[in-house]
């Protein structure tokens, strides 16, 4: 798939990828575009172009992941993109989801099984997505923000803070797990008689969602996680030298 590049209409790539939407409106950018091209409205909301292109492309492009550009960028601007990615789930994909969810279930044949267990994956899935925001918001992403500041201000003293094991985690991600089973289930093990328009429109909403997170998780553990290590053996190697 090309990449997006600077001097392209936003318009005409937004009409071709509109799933693109959701992304830009994180940046502040809504539709209504005009002939503007990338660059013009980034100066227009004050945003940096090269992250926000790397971040579209990252999100359009399986195989696009510059681990090294995107670790350039400052701390602040991946958590600024992860919160209010977050926070994009939980005002907007998982009530849209859950909307549908309950309508398809409330129109179909009672004590269907396996409508029953459609229902307690999806509120599994919704309960840990929920508790690792929270954490995000009040856990994690203050300490690598506090981690960041620290190691521009070198006259704080370092003080060594849990991090509940982000830096170790690996792509196999329970989360994404729970909604790839959810989405398993439905095609898979779907019976009885069903409102077909509504089936569509929950595994439409999974599957948009499911693709969302996949990006998402790329530069949450591939590229936040690896950089908040390396500030930590900083951050440690100057506490030990200081001391």
């Amino acid at each position: 798939m090309p990449l997006v590049y600077p001097d392209m209409t936003m318009s005409e790539v937004v009409e071709e990828h509109p799933s693109l939407i959701p992304i830009i409106n994180r940046f502040g950018i809504r539709l209504g575009l005009g002939d503007k091209t990338a660059k013009e409205l980034c100066d227009e909301h004050h945003l940096d172009t090269e992250f926000l292109l790397t971040v579209i492309n990252t999100f359009l492009n399986e195989e696009y992941f510059p681990e090294k550009k995107l670790q350039t960028f400052h701390t602040s601007q991946i958590i600024d993109y992860l919160t209010k990615t977050n926070q994009y789930y939980l005002q907007f994909q998982l009530p849209n989801i859950e909307r549908h969810l309950t309508s398809f279930i409330s129109m179909n044949m009672p004590g269907n099984q396996t409508l029953s267990l459609i229902g307690k994956f999806f509120f599994s899935f919704k309960n840990e997505l929920v508790e690792r925001i929270e954490n995000d918001d009040h856990a994690w992403f203050p300490y690598c923000l506090a981690l960041s500041k620290k190691l521009r201000d070198k006259t704080q003293p370092y003080s060594a803070l849990p991090l509940s094991n982000h830096s170790e985690q690996s792509m196999e991600d329970p989360i994404e797990a729970l909604l790839a089973d959810l989405k398993h289930i439905i095609v898979k093990h779907l019976s009885g008689d069903y409102n077909l328009n509504l089936c569509y429109a929950v595994v439409s909403t999974i599957y948009t969602l499911e693709k969302d997170i996949k990006q998402h998780n790329r530069i949450r553990f591939r590229i936040l996680a690896p950089m908040v290590a390396a500030m930590e053996k900083e951050a440690a190697s100057d506490f030990l030298f200081d001391a």
